[in-house]
């Protein structure tokens, strides 16, 4: 399939005047004063532009770069537009933007005629709104649609890049689809050009010199929004077979005129099973006993079949403890699925911390079968000469660290490949011999598994120094540490409110005033752990104390065992209803 020019291609506005009105605000094109639309202020309702906008001056006009959608909540609707945008690379020729600020717009007058109850439930959703301002990892383009892989790309339709934007996009990766709907609805409104397409993804490139040949690479990873949420509380897979933190990610290598494409992808083991957290730094597995499991894995697998063609299931998970019982429980389904390949391989038993050259181990194991598997390439008059047969699917129980690690692996394994076949190395080399080019390969790498994981986890990745060195680090390892205790921080105290942010964006939880709401009926979320702290610190403090001063005195000794009571006692309590002190989601089952 030939890449349309631009001039034939379906292109979106860049710039958008916002004018804000006291009953409505108005969206124009820069370059098009007389298309756009309103959206009152009162109740939400759009509208086309009139040719009088209005006679009373605008009390503010601003510059934005795309509408994002609109949410419905109690007492009314909130326009999301975005304020800030950075270039941040090219995407088949295309610029491709980061978002780096959003706002949601309120137009909700009639939250004054609303009940205390429902002012209450308001203010919680206007918090989860905030949460989402802040989003990490949103790119977009005005010209390409960056949900869909350049394999499938080249084998779509011809004219399907002038369709309009929200036709061609794959709504499984795009992050505001839900907040979409309502402007899709008024289409004729809105003449396709004035709403944006945010993609949940990670996207990094760097250009490399090899063998005096100039070449680009693209890493762009595709979050996938059926089952969306954060680290302890999206786990495993629903009932129709969708899985947490599943990610494609695809290699782009532009080079001589040729483009080579190699996918994988990445998804939490596709049982159902959960992690709750309770205040303990690793919280128990646990493996729901469902009669749908088979049926599950099944729903799985067969979709990744239709997309991908042939799997191949890695499973990075220890052999032992909770984590061994659920790579068990895995393995055991795997058995009643003939056509798919699964490979069970202990990262850290065989790899540890500093051994990364041992994924030799797991290329022996796989190699072949990878290398089978194949890539997409296609010539200079886009000409397609191969295709992927296939992907390597990866898992750990996160799907982040162990996972970036073995992915990146694979990826550098194909790339050496590549660069034989149209004859940039001879069969004796490979993109390690290059200190310069490996060192960014290497990076694009690594700040990809750090994207990811915020998007999941909130922090920084793991084990990013055997990606970008080769082994670990001091640096590396005290930033592990820090990256550790900021995980466990926000896991326990600050998730569950992501959660249900992301649960109201997706739409799996929705809004109405004609049903009780979910949060009426659970109520707040009364926390004791600041008192239980006070008396932990407080305890720790006075028996240590009086333990200094205890030789003076049988009083000091009696002093000290009875604080030390205290405190242990303290302990017992936190570790006792450790779940009930944590944040959890309020709108919406694991499930």
């Amino acid at each position: 399939m030939e890449i349309a020019p631009s001039s034939s291609r379906f292109k979106l506005h860049d710039q958008f005047e916002l004018l804000e009105f006291p009953d409505k605000f108005v969206v124009k094109p820069i370059e098009s004063t007389n298309e756009g639309f309103s959206v009152d202020r009162r109740d939400g309702n759009i509208k086309p532009l009139d040719e009088n906008i209005s006679s009373v001056k605008p009390t503010r006009v601003s510059t934005i770069y795309g509408v994002g959608g609109t949410i419905r909540l109690l007492a009314g609707t909130y326009l999301l537009v975005i304020t800030s945008r950075k270039e941040v690379g090219t995407f088949l020729g295309f610029p491709v933007f980061r978002v780096t600020a959003m706002r949601f717009l309120p137009c909700n007058d009639a939250l004054r005629f609303a009940t205390s109850q429902e002012k209450r439930d308001d203010a919680y959703f206007k918090t989860l709104l905030q949460s989402l301002e802040a989003t990490p990892g949103l790119y977009f383009s005005y010209e390409a649609d960056l949900t869909v892989n350049l394999q499938r790309r080249c084998k779509l339709a011809e004219g399907w890049t002038r369709k309009p934007m929200w036709k061609q996009a794959d709504p499984r990766y795009v992050w505001n689809w839900h907040l979409l709907e309502e402007l899709i609805e008024c289409k004729r409104i809105l003449q396709y050009v004035l709403f944006k397409i945010n993609q949940w993804l990670s996207y990094q490139v760097a250009e490399l010199q090899l063998q005096n040949s100039p070449a680009v690479i693209s890493l762009i990873s595709r979050r996938c929004t059926r089952r969306l949420g954060t680290r302890m509380w999206r786990r495993g897979a629903n009932l129709e077979g969708d899985t947490a933190n599943f990610v494609e990610s695809e290699q782009i290598v532009e080079i001589n005129g040729f483009k080579f494409s190699l996918l994988q992808v990445r998804g939490s083991i596709p049982l159902l099973w959960e992690q709750i957290v309770d205040l303990s730094y690793k919280p128990l597995l646990k493996i729901n006993k469902h009669a749908e499991t088979p049926k599950v894995v099944q729903r799985h697998f067969h979709d990744l079949s239709q997309r991908y063609g042939e799997i191949m299931a890695v499973d990075l998970t220890d052999q032992h403890g909770d984590e061994g019982e659920l790579s068990k429980a895995y393995a055991t389904e795997m058995e009643r699925l003939p056509n798919v390949r699964y490979v069970s391989f202990d990262f850290h038993q065989v790899c540890g911390t500093t051994n990364f050259d041992n994924f030799g181990v797991l290329y022996e194991q796989i190699g072949d079968e990878f290398e089978k598997q194949g890539y997409f390439l296609v010539d200079a008059d886009d000409n397609i000469l191969e295709e992927q047969k296939g992907v390597i699917r990866s898992n750990c129980i996160d799907c982040l660290d162990r996972t970036n690690v073995t992915q990146n692996y694979m990826a550098q394994k194909s790339l050496n490949l590549q660069l034989q076949r149209i004859g940039v190395f001879d069969s004796t080399q490979c993109v390690s011999m290059f200190e310069d080019d490996y060192t960014k390969f290497k990076t694009i790498w690594a700040e990809q598994g750090d994207e990811i994981s915020l998007q999941y986890a909130g922090t920084y990745a793991l084990k990013g120094d055997l990606v970008r060195y080769g082994k670990q680090t001091m640096s590396g390892a005290i930033k592990d540490g820090l990256s550790a205790m900021s995980r466990y921080y926000l896991n326990n105290f600050q998730d569950g409110v992501r959660q249900d942010a992301m649960d109201l964006l997706s739409g799996r939880y929705t809004v109405g005033t004609n049903c009780p709401l979910q949060l009426q009926l659970s109520g707040s979320q009364p926390s004791f752990l600041p008192v239980a702290s006070a008396l932990l610190i407080g305890g720790v403090t006075v028996t240590s104390f009086t333990i200094h001063q205890a030789g003076r005195n049988t009083q000091q000794y009696l002093a000290s065992a009875l604080w030390a009571g205290v405190t242990a006692g303290v302990v017992a309590i936190i570790k006792a209803n450790g779940r009930h002190l944590c944040s959890k989601p309020r709108l919406c089952h694991l499930i």
